[in-house]
């Protein structure tokens, strides 16, 4: 059975594994990587670990990167931002229907990826021309959705942080309206929305804690019983562990969680006194 590391690479942030090659590697190590693509740097973001034999190919780990390495990086850094002014100019000039979201060159330069979103198929068979002669490169255009482009580009949720696709989610699971409703969230778009535009993928890992904490909460509009009487529920907060209890006068009081019992309770309770 091999041996691997995982290994986020700088162009996606995507993680791959890869056989370290007896190279000693850490998390956080900065490291070259062979790809299908050709050289690509990347990061360790998990130890060595040994896996069934996989059905892709892997590849390995060419070196950890030294000082020379870092400063390629970085001028590789500063060349993108020179080739995706100059493809913006001639996406503007194609008129062409597609959103440029960023480009990025593989370590050696010998290939530029253009990602970029779009809703339909985009005929871009000009624009390789172009960008190929002005860029002296290899150019593959790669068409992403929006959630991964909210990923690459990074950017901050309504709650102040990064957003979590860009900082720590390694995979994308599905979202339903569904989600919102079991968190009794606003069904606003504005407010259940990420800085992608679809709903946020903090409800769909959030979602099994209030599945699972809803089950010690009494239901909406049923009947509860309380130091003050029978009341109905109008509202359950469950981060804060409150019940809201409308009694019959119309007075409504939000009690925690532990002061309210089911309607019958009292009344079982009573019973079993009464025969003992």
């Amino acid at each position: 059975m091999p041996i691997v590391v995982g290994v986020q690479i700088r162009r996606t942030k995507d993680i791959f594994d890869f056989l370290p090659e007896g190279i000693d590697l850490a998390i956080g190590d900065k490291c070259l990587v062979e790809t299908e693509s050709g050289i690509e740097a990347g990061e360790v973001v998990s130890p060595e670990r040994m896996i069934e034999h996989s059905k892709k190919k892997l590849h390995r780990v060419i070196k950890k990167m030294d000082s020379g390495d870092c400063e390629v990086v970085r001028r590789n850094v500063r060349k993108e931002k020179e080739a995706f002014q100059k493809v913006m100019q001639k996406v503007e000039e194609h008129e062409l229907k597609m959103k440029l979201t960023c480009v990025d060159y593989i370590f050696d330069c010998n290939k530029l990826f253009v990602y970029y979103t779009a809703e339909g198929r985009v005929d871009f068979r000009e624009l390789i021309k172009d960008l190929g002669y002005l860029l002296k490169t290899r150019i593959q255009m790669v068409q992403i959705g929006v959630r991964d482009e909210a990923k690459m580009l990074g950017g901050f949720g309504p709650c102040g942080l990064p957003i979590c696709c860009g900082s720590f989610l390694k995979s994308f699971r599905p979202v339903s309206i569904d989600m919102a409703k079991e968190q009794d969230l606003s069904l606003n778009p504005a407010k259940i929305s990420g800085v992608c535009g679809r709903l946020m993928c903090c409800l769909a890992y959030e979602n099994d804690f209030y599945r699972e904490a809803r089950k010690n909460f009494p239901k909406l509009n049923s009947k509860v019983a309380t130091e003050d009487g029978i009341g109905v529920v109008k509202e359950v907060n469950i981060l804060r562990e409150e019940v809201t209890v409308e009694y019959a006068n119309g007075v409504s009081k939000k009690l925690p969680r532990k002061e309210v019992s089911p309607a019958g309770f009292f009344e079982k309770l009573k019973f079993r006194k009464s025969e003992s």
